[in-house]
């Protein structure tokens, strides 16, 4: 992953920016991080070897500029031409932006810029909902081929899916905050922005954990060395219809312990077979209704992204309906929350087996009430 850093220095303009790592590592060997400077890696690459040859090459992967800055900071104003040039040149090269700054992007495009470059990705970030909601209209409304979202450091929980839903999203990248300041990541926050990622069929990277991670409820604090591999080993990034879901490790709740939940609920718990649906049972007998819940699990659950995944389950009509509704199996965002079986994966015949029995059960209970 080469770097390409032409200026270095920055100026804070979001909560985003409390505890900049640039910063804080200038800090540490004396230099002020918010005087912005030229470097001697301006030009770095046009430079070649001895046989003429460009020193940096395609196969080294995508160019990240500007990662001790911003692309789009106005103290750069007077050098970013000479960049477009040199991108221009290098069309070779695919070469990644991430800015804070995408409100300047229409200040700062060359003029032969068009609809976008194909070896450019423009991603803005947005570690928090009214950034995302300032940022992200932006950059779904600028003329540019590539666009990513980062959410580094996450800040809180945040609501991208109808930005998402345009599809011209490419990837979502969230991450927590490292450093001795760090601020929380809550797991629940990486859960479901990769939910909505599903849901809209957009790649998902769950980057780092961030030096305070809280899981479950618990407070995590995971050395420097950590984040990145505990982030990759939990499974959760995500690339569509690539079965990465599968390597999600997690354990299927107690049924006791789960019905119990389900009862202090005052939205699950308001669910209850009529007259009517207790006479429908009946009459078509149990092992009918089973069969009936397993066509439902199978066509409306079971896909890695069902169609309409949260609006499938009618709230009435059938009394396995009313059932994946009082058991939240009515829809795979449910299914993760309330029996951590990972969204973005096809379930198995196991897992399949496993609502069916659950939806049974509350169905059983129910009519000997």
């Amino acid at each position: 992953m080469p770097i390409w850093n032409p200026w270095h220095g920055c100026k804070k303009i979001s909560p985003g920016c409390a505890h900049c790592y640039v910063y804080r590592r200038d800090e540490s060997i004396g230099k002020d991080a918010s005087i912005v400077t030229k470097t001697n890696d301006y030009d770095l690459p046009l430079k070649k070897n001895r046989q003429g040859e460009y020193k940096m090459t395609p196969d080294d992967g995508v160019v990240f500029a500007c990662m001790t800055s911003d692309f789009f900071l106005d103290e750069a104003d007077e050098w970013r031409d000479g960049i477009w040039d040199i991108i221009r040149e290098r069309s070779d090269l695919e070469f990644f932006i991430i800015t804070k700054r995408i409100h300047r992007f229409m200040d700062c495009i060359p003029a032969d810029w068009g609809d976008g470059w194909d070896n450019v990705t423009i991603c803005s970030t947005c570690e928090n909902q009214d950034r995302a909601d300032y940022r992200l209209p932006i950059l779904l409304e600028a003329p540019i081929k590539h666009r990513n979202i980062i959410s580094e450091p996450m800040l809180g929980e945040l609501d991208i899916e109808k930005y998402l839903e345009t599809g011209l999203i490419e990837n979502v990248t969230c991450g927590g905050e490292s450093g001795p300041s760090a601020r929380p990541l809550d797991f629940r926050w990486i859960r479901e922005v990769r939910r909505q990622c599903v849901r809209t069929g957009v790649s998902f990277t769950f980057k780092q954990t961030g030096a305070v991670f809280i899981k479950d409820g618990k407070t995590y604090h995971i050395d420097r060395s950590q984040q990145l591999l505990q982030a990759q080993k939990s499974g959760y990034s995500y690339i569509p219809s690539m079965g990465m879901a599968n390597r999600i490790a997690y354990t299927l709740p107690d049924r006791r312990d789960l019905f119990q939940r389900l009862a202090r609920s005052g939205f699950r718990s308001r669910f209850h077979l009529t007259k009517t649906d207790k006479k429908y049972i009946i009459e078509k007998g149990v092992e009918t209704i089973r069969r009936h819940a397993e066509d439902f699990v199978d066509k409306k659950l079971a896909p890695e992204n069902p169609v309409n995944d949260g609006k499938q389950t009618p709230m009435k009509g059938h009394p396995v309906f009313i059932a994946q509704h009082a058991t939240a199996c009515c829809c795979r965002g449910c299914l993760e929350k309330w029996h951590n079986i990972p969204s973005g994966k096809i379930l198995n015949n196991d897992e399949r087996r496993y609502i069916v029995d659950v939806l049974m059960d509350w169905i059983n209970r129910e009519t000997k009430q």
